[in-house]
């Protein structure tokens, strides 16, 4: 069984027993702490794959959860952004690090 769930304005399809890295999830400004339980309520679609079965929310599946454990809060490696006018003597240079926590599935509830 899979589903697709949304958290913070991005999609991911998961399994039991997959990991995936979703933008950093915290409480109160503080990082989750790792083995801390969530719970994804933003179902859009369960199913198998075999294709029976499917339920698909308009938007969302009333009653629908993901059950997943926080694994590691980290950074991603650093994007850089180069701005060059030529013959201006205009240049600039910056990066970004993008925050991530990495959640492992454990159940897949249906309503």
């Amino acid at each position: 069984m899979f589903a697709i769930i949304e958290t913070l304005g991005r999609q991911y399809k998961v399994s039991v027993g997959d990991k995936i890295k979703v933008d950093r999830i915290s409480e109160n400004n503080q990082d989750t702490p790792e083995g801390t339980k969530i719970t994804f309520t933003n179902v859009l679609f369960l199913g198998t794959a075999e294709g029976a079965d499917a339920k698909i929310g308009f938007p969302l599946l009333a009653g629908a959860s993901v059950v997943a454990k926080v694994v590691e809060q980290g950074k991603e490696k650093k994007v850089l952004a180069f701005k060059k006018k030529r013959r201006k003597g205009y240049t600039r240079k910056v990066g970004s690090r993008r925050a991530f926590t990495t959640v492992e599935i454990e159940a897949i509830q249906a309503a």
